[in-house]
C-alpha cells in the first residue's frame, strides 16, 4: 500500500512519514489514527474512550498548546481585548421656548413644584367688575297674579270727551236725518240704526278691521310674540288687569311711539318693540294700558264714529264753497258778494235756529285737544304708578332728542335758516303735551321714597 503524501504543517513546514507528533497525555508508542489507513485502532490507557486532560471538553488557550519536534514551542498569538465601544456623545437637544400665548379668562395653572414642598396655592381669578345696577330691568318671570275686580273706569277725561263730542253728536244727528228723509218710511229706521251702531266699537271684528285698514296695524309674527307678550305679562300682573282681554298689533314704522285703539287693542311700531329695553318697553304699554283703563280710548273712538257724518257734511260744504267762490270771482264783485250773502243767511239761520250751538264747533278742536292732553298725562301717571316712572322718562328725553334732531334735520334742508316757531293757537290744537310739562308731572314718581 502506498502512503499518502505528505500534509501540510499548520505551521508551514512539511512532516515526512511515520513521524508523529508527541500529543501530551498520550505515550509515545501509540500512533495516530488517521481516516482510511490500516493501522490498528490505538488503545489510550484507563478506558476504552479518549480522555482528556482536566476536562471532558477540548482545552482553550491556557491548558497547553501541542509541541512539535524540531520546531521550538512558540507563544500564542495575543489578540488585543476587544473593549467596550464607547457610545458617540451626541449634543443635548435644546427644548425650544414654547411661544408665550395671551392670558385668556381661564384660571393660570401654578408650575410643578419641587420635591418634598408643598405646591404652590394657584391665585385666585379676579372678579369682574361690577356692573352698575339696571334701573330698567324688570323681571317677566311668570307669577301668581292678583286680579282686580273692577278692570275698567271711566274717568273724568273720558266723561269729558264725550261731553264735547256732544255737538258733533247732533251736527251727525241733523245730517243723517236729512239724508234719511229722501227715503221715507224707511228714514227712521236709517236714523236708528246709525244710533245703534256705537256698538260695534267693541266687537273684535269691527275693531280688526278699523286696526287694519285705519290705523296700519298687523298681527304680530311668532318672534314677535315672544317678545312682547313676556312683557306685556309683567306689565298687566302690576295693573291687576287679564291681560287676555286686550290684543297686541305691530305697526311697520320707524318711529318711536304706540297707540291704544278701539276698545281692545295695543299697538306698538316696531322700532319700540326691537330699539327699547324690555323696562322702556313696558313703560310704554303701560301708558297705551291706561289709555284703556281709564276709558280715553273708547270714548275717543265712540266721539270720533257719531261726529263722522257731521264731519263729511263739513268738508263737502267747504270743497262745494271753494267751487263756488272760484266760479264767482269770474263775475266780479257781484258774484263774490253773492256767495257770502248765501252762506251768511245760512249761518245766520242755523244759529238762531239751534241757539248759537254751531258757534261752538269752532272751539271744539281746541277744547277736544286740551282733553288729550290731560288724558296723556293721566296716562303717564298710570305707569308710573305702576313703577315704571324711571323708564318711562327716558322713554320721554328719547322721544324730545328725536325731535330736535328732526328739526335740526328740517333746518339744514332749509339751507340753515331756523324753521318759524310753532304759533300759539297751533300749540292749543297739540294732542301731546311739551317734554317739559309730561317730565314736571312726573316728579313726585321719580323722587325717592323716605
Amino acid at each position: 500500500m502506498t502512503q499518502p503524501p505528505a500534509q501540510p504543517s499548520p505551521h508551514g513546514h512539511p512532516e515526512s512519514a511515520g513521524a508523529e507528533p508527541a500529543c501530551p497525555g498520550r505515550p509515545e508508542s501509540a500512533g495516530p489514527a488517521h481516516p482510511g489507513t490500516d493501522s490498528p485502532e490505538p488503545s489510550y490507557p484507563g478506558a476504552g474512550e479518549p480522555s482528556y486532560p482536566g476536562a471532558e471538553g477540548p482545552s482553550y488557550p491556557g491548558a497547553g498548546e501541542p509541541s512539535y519536534p524540531g520546531i521550538p514551542a512558540q507563544a500564542p498569538p495575543t489578540y488585543p481585548t476587544a473593549s467596550q465601544p464607547t457610545p458617540p456623545t451626541y449634543p443635548t437637544a435644546q427644548q425650544p421656548t414654547p411661544p408665550a400665548y395671551p392670558t385668556g379668562p381661564g384660571p393660570a395653572y401654578p408650575s410643578a413644584a419641587p420635591q418634598g414642598e408643598a405646591p404652590a396655592t394657584p391665585p385666585a381669578p379676579s372678579a369682574p367688575p361690577a356692573a352698575a345696577p339696571d334701573h330698567h330691568y324688570i323681571s317677566t318671570d311668570q307669577r301668581r297674579v292678583h286680579i282686580s275686580a273692577h278692570q275698567r273706569r271711566t274717568d273724568a277725561t273720558a266723561v269729558g270727551n264725550l261731553l264735547l263730542y256732544l255737538p258733533n253728536f247732533l251736527a251727525s244727528l241733523f245730517v243723517v236725518a236729512l239724508v234719511s228723509a229722501f227715503f221715507g218710511g224707511l228714514g227712521l229706521i236709517l236714523v236708528l240704526a246709525w244710533l245703534v251702531s256705537g256698538v260695534l266699537v267693541f266687537h273684535r271684528p269691527t275693531e280688526s278691521a278699523v286696526a287694519r285698514r285705519l290705523l296700519g296695524l298687523r298681527y304680530p309674527t311668532p318672534r314677535e310674540r315672544e317678545r312682547l307678550e313676556p312683557v306685556w305679562r309683567e306689565v298687566t300682573a302690576r295693573a291687576g288687569v287679564e291681560g287676555r282681554t286686550y290684543e297686541l298689533w305691530i305697526e311697520d314704522s320707524d318711529d318711536l311711539n304706540a297707540v291704544a285703539a278701539a276698545g281692545h287693542i295695543v299697538g306698538v311700531t316696531r322700532f319700540s318693540m326691537n330699539a327699547l329695553p324690555s323696562g322702556e318697553l313696558a313703560a310704554v304699554l303701560a301708558h297705551e294700558l291706561g289709555h284703556h283703563v281709564g276709558g280715553h280710548a273708547w270714548s275717543s273712538l265712540l266721539g270720533y264714529w257719531y261726529a263722522l257724518p257731521g264731519r263729511i257734511a263739513w268738508r263737502m260744504m267747504r270743497a262745494f264753497g271753494r267751487i263756488v267762490f272760484k266760479v264767482s270771482r269770474v263775475f266780479s264783485c257781484f258774484g263774490v258778494g253773492f256767495v257770502l250773502l248765501v252762506f251768511g243767511a245760512f249761518a245766520f239761520a242755523t244759529i238762531s235756529t239751534l241757539y248759537g250751538l254751531p258757534l261752538l264747533v269752532l272751539a271744539l278742536p281746541y277744547a277736544l285737544a286740551a282733553v288729550s292732553r290731560r288724558a296723556e298725562l293721566r296716562a303717564d301717571q298710570h305707569a308710573a304708578a305702576l313703577g315704571f316712572a324711571p323708564m318711562l322718562a327716558t322713554v320721554l328725553d328719547k322721544l324730545h332728542q328725536a325731535d330736535q334732531q328732526q328739526a335740526l334735520a328740517a333746518r339744514a334742508h332749509n339751507g340753515g335758516v331756523p324753521l318759524q316757531e310753532p304759533s300759539a293757537l297751533s300749540k292749543l290744537l297739540s294732542s301731546h303735551p311739551d317734554h317739559h310739562t309730561r317730565m314736571h308731572h312726573l316728579q313726585p314718581y321719580l323722587q325717592p321714597s323716605r
